[in-house]
């Protein structure tokens, strides 16, 4: 990555996006200060010797730490000075980009896949395509496919650097003289192998928070979701591994379908800041101090887009203020999982088990006997406790129990305790029974209406706690054996 600065205001809020995205996507940096030419000549060099000093201490924070800095003047007098302006420095760059760059190995093999970045017509001729290739190969003759137009189109002529050529292969710059079709209709994106690419109206994502970003990720939030060349909004459900699986390594070619997977209001980290709702003040804090190696989101875009599988996935809030001292690149990751069905929501969600953990708890009212008590206030009025039955309960006395039907129509219920009561639990629940059989019934009311009902023991609570994953269209409780 080459970053610009122009050296007479140093970072700005956009380099540092830039430098950002750099860390994400690069492995070496250059950093050029251009616009030395309108420093003055007399204190040029100590300006440029300041500015140094200053990159240098804001990449002693990235992985570019002692990165070279080299000063240039691209284009002395600006943009409307005469071409007969010499640049200054140039040479020495491309000396210096030549040393850093290294050279990759070129693959021919798999799908061919070019990434389009102007588009064109030559009267007589056809539509020409350039770009670079990503992978793969192609020759003259080759059927290509236009995924964002759905057409398939043969190619006629093929040039790299004017020259004319009848292959080429992943890494070279090149342009592609296919049969007509209208430019206008793709500025930017991507051709392929036929049927090689897919059009995905969701994708399952690992994701990673960027920790320049001040504001929290969210369940249910919008962002620019950037995916190669197009960028659409997307919405996020945000998840995690069930908490036994926090340490698990990182998987980032492939999904696992068939893992539990727990749900998330917010990105877990361990700096999280303050949900605005209050309910929710501890969403996004990992638990017990604990945050897991791998997070993930199921992201639905608004429109399809066409990507490859595993390709680089960037999340930003680009409708927030350019000019605000803010990073708005949120996160990024890998696509790991494309939903290609329109129907996803019912054909392939279904598929991923991502669960929300309950929690609810009451209190035991009475025992009826040894092994049978009787519960309140872990069910609203309205509910319908037939749902819940068969479901196991813990008494905070510590026995086991499961509800076994409704009793009466106020949300009470009944719970079968199979080992029965504790002698202690039997203890504190035993003297308000018999006070409340010595007084009888007339007298319970008017104790009652006098507000002297007897006092109770120290109060014996009830839990109950299951999973409910978030795609079964049955919406099932499900306890843990």
């Amino acid at each position: 990555m080459m970053l610009v600065i122009d050296v007479t205001k140093g970072m700005q809020t956009q380099s540092a996006e830039c430098l950002v995205i750099g860390q994400i996507a690069c492995q070496k940096l250059v950093v050029v200060l251009n616009k030395t030419d309108l420093l003055p000549e007399g204190k040029r060099q100590a300006a440029v010797d300041r500015m140094t000093k200053r990159m240098q201490k804001t990449l002693e924070s990235t992985k570019f730490r002692g990165a070279p800095i080299i000063p240039v003047a691209a284009k002395p007098g600006g943009p409307e000075a005469p071409d007969t302006e010499a640049p200054q420095g140039i040479p020495e760059l491309i000396e210096l980009l030549t040393a850093q760059i290294p050279v990759p190995v070129r693959d021919p093999s798999g799908p061919f896949l070019m990434a389009v970045d102007h588009c064109f017509s030559i009267r007589g001729q056809g539509t020409v395509l350039t770009g670079t290739i990503l992978s793969g190969s192609v020759g003259l003759g080759d059927s290509v496919e236009i995924p964002a137009l759905k057409v398939v189109k043969k190619v006629k002529s093929m040039q790299m650097f004017h020259l004319p050529v009848t292959s080429a292969m992943q890494g070279d710059r090149l342009g592609i003289c296919v049969t007509q079709f209208d430019p206008k209709l793709l500025e930017r994106g991507l051709v392929c192998a036929p049927e090689s690419l897919h059009t995905v109206h969701a994708a399952l994502v690992s994701l990673e928070k960027i920790p320049y970003f001040r504001g929290p990720l969210q369940t249910k939030a919008k962002f620019h979701i950037t995916v190669g060349h197009e960028t659409v909004m997307g919405r996020l459900l945000l998840f995690s591994p069930a908490p036994e699986a926090f340490g698990h390594p990182p998987v980032l070619d492939s999904f696992d379908f068939s893992r539990e997977y727990l749900f998330q209001e917010q990105y877990l980290c361990e700096d999280a800041p303050p949900a605005a709702n209050g309910a929710d003040r501890e969403a996004g804090r990992a638990p017990e101090g604990r945050c897991p190696r791998q997070q993930w989101a199921l992201v639905e875009f608004e429109r399809p887009v066409t990507c490859p599988r595993l390709c680089l996935v960037i999340g930003s809030r680009l409708d927030a203020d350019i000019h605000a001292n803010s990073c708005r690149l949120a996160f990024h990751g890998t696509l790991l999982h494309g939903l290609e069905a329109r129907d996803y929501a019912e054909s392939a969600l279904p598929r991923l088990k991502v669960y929300k953990q309950k929690h609810r708890h009451g209190l035991v009212e009475r025992a009826i006997d040894d092994y049978s008590v009787i519960g309140r206030s872990l069910f609203k009025k309205e509910t319908n406790i037939q749902l819940f039955v068969g479901l196991k309960v813990l008494l905070s006395t510590g026995e086991q129990g499961v509800i076994d039907g409704a009793f009466g129509q106020s949300g009470k219920f009944k719970v079968h305790v199979p080992g029965g009561l504790s002698p202690e639990t039997r203890k504190l629940l035993t003297p308000a029974m018999k006070k409340r059989g010595r007084a009888g019934r007339a007298g319970e009311a008017a104790a009652e209406e006098e507000g002297a009902r007897p006092e109770p023991g120290p109060p014996v609570a009830l839990s109950l706690s299951f999973k409910r994953y978030i795609f079964d269209s049955d919406k099932r409780m499900v306890q843990s054996p």
